[in-house]
């Protein structure tokens, strides 16, 4: 009887040895994940956390990340690593990009610093740059899930494009086998019917009222653009040149015959229009007329013809700007905006810079970029190229831009330069690098690591 009950102790006490073990040998075996393990979980899901940062992104706020990404059905990609020798900081946005081989926005948490980068045709340079440099904000102390989700809710807003095919998980499951008994089809059916009818009648009083708003912004909008159109006629009205002068050539008739065809071109439209959303390319033939003039003018003084640049953030009528500077807006971060000659000298000399400002419906006008939501349409037609969400980060009406519900109701958030490309690609020897840094963690990103080089802040060509 001993015996018996001797020999299973024993066995259980050695079958217990065995399996801790075996727990313990995988763990002491298991070598440090790498850059390439956190370009292979990238082609399956947006987030990577490193077991190494573990502790900076727990699973519940991974898990919530990924949603997000997904709900949004964007091609966005974060990784949290840490700051060891596994990861370089040097070119790590570019090789994590080429690792991966898929077109999108790349969000890098390394340690406490933070960077990020895009395909230029997924995101402009400019944009990230301005995103970017929101979440790194001096002094924000912010944890990895604030500044990740922070990146995020505006990456999404402003990425084009869509989620890799890869991330569906393929699980194939579109409902039950069998299909439905037909008895429960038929109540379906006659839930619908019923439902039918009330769901109708809402939604014609909701597009009622959608209309009645509308018609009130535009009438707001149209007072700003009849100025702007009434600005640049005036503009065209001091012009001292005349196609049959001496000295005219060809060009600077085409130059000015551009600028003559986008007067016409915004009156027109601006007569046609009958929402915010139609307000978008009265602007962007304002904004082109101005480019014409300035090219005129460099021909007929015999200067080298200006780049093309958009019109001065703080008051498109100043027409195009010739530089960038960092200004900061009320309670906003830093970025850099176009500006023109007038306002950079105001700037540099402390000075406030000679703002639009607009009606905002409460008897008060301010800064465009404090107003409502309609005026997004307009700034957009003057800041094409996919600029202005950038631009704009922190802002009221950046705030509003950043909403799901502004695409519904003024014409979506994009502006320009997208083209039909649908994104979320597998791009590798057509990969274009210039959107990625070379490693701009070395600042740490404004939240206290300092320690892993790279050069601080951007490289030029990366953002």
């Amino acid at each position: 009887m001993r015996t018996r009950l001797f020999l299973p102790l024993w066995s259980c006490l050695l079958l217990m040895f065995t399996a801790a073990a075996l727990a313990v040998a995988p763990a002491a075996q298991a070598a440090p994940a790498t850059l390439g393990d956190a370009a292979d979980a990238l082609r399956h899901g947006p987030v990577y956390v490193d077991p190494g940062a573990a502790g900076q992104l727990s699973a519940s706020q991974k898990a919530a990340l990924e949603k997000k990404i997904k709900d949004a059905d964007k091609p966005v990609f974060v990784a949290v690593l840490p700051a060891t020798s596994s990861y370089p900081p040097e070119n790590l946005l570019r090789n994590l990009r080429t690792d991966t081989g898929i077109t999108g926005v790349y969000a890098v948490r390394l340690g406490d610093g933070f960077d990020a980068g895009a395909d230029p045709q997924v995101m402009p340079t400019r944009a990230v740059a301005n995103l970017t440099t929101a979440v790194k904000a001096p002094g924000a102390d912010a944890d990895a899930a604030t500044q990740l989700n922070a990146f995020v809710d505006r990456a999404v807003e402003q990425a084009k494009g869509s989620a890799p095919a890869s991330w569906s998980g393929g699980d194939g499951s579109d409902g039950a086998g069998g299909g439905a008994p037909v008895t429960g089809l038929v109540v379906l059916g006659g839930l619908l019917l019923v439902g039918g009818g009330t769901a109708f009648a809402v939604s014609r009083r909701n597009r009622r009222r959608k209309d009645e708003e509308e018609r009130a912004a535009l009438d707001r909008l149209r007072v700003v653009v009849d100025e702007d159109i009434t600005a640049y006629g005036e503009t065209l009205d001091r012009l001292d040149f005349h196609p049959g002068e001496k000295g005219a050539d060809d060009a600077m008739r085409a130059d000015y015959e551009r600028a003559l065809d986008s007067y016409e071109n915004a009156k027109s439209r601006m007569g046609e229009a009958r929402r915010p959303s139609d307000v978008r390319p009265v602007t962007q033939a304002l904004e082109d007329g101005r480019y014409s003039l300035a090219v005129l003018e460099a021909r007929r003084t015999g200067r080298e013809l200006p780049a093309r640049r958009p019109p001065c953030f703080f008051d498109p009528r100043h027409g195009p700007s010739v530089a960038d500077v960092r200004w900061t807006p009320s309670g906003g971060a830093a970025r850099e905006v176009p500006v023109c000659g007038a306002d950079e000298v105001r700037l540099r000399e402390g000075e406030d810079p000679l703002s639009r400002t607009v009606d905002t419906g409460d008897g008060h006008r301010r800064p465009y970029w404090e107003a409502g939501p309609a005026y997004g349409p307009w700034a957009g037609g003057y800041f094409g190229g996919g600029l202005l969400p950038g631009l704009l980060v922190g802002t009221v009406l950046g705030s509003m831009l950043a909403t799901p519900a502004y695409a519904a109701e003024y014409g979506g958030g994009d502006f320009g330069g997208g083209g039909d490309w649908s994104g979320g690609d597998v791009s590798g020897s057509d990969f274009d690098s210039s959107g990625f840094g070379g490693g701009g963690f070395g600042d740490g990103g404004g939240f206290g690591g300092d320690n892993f080089g790279g050069g601080g802040g951007f490289d030029g060509g990366g953002f």
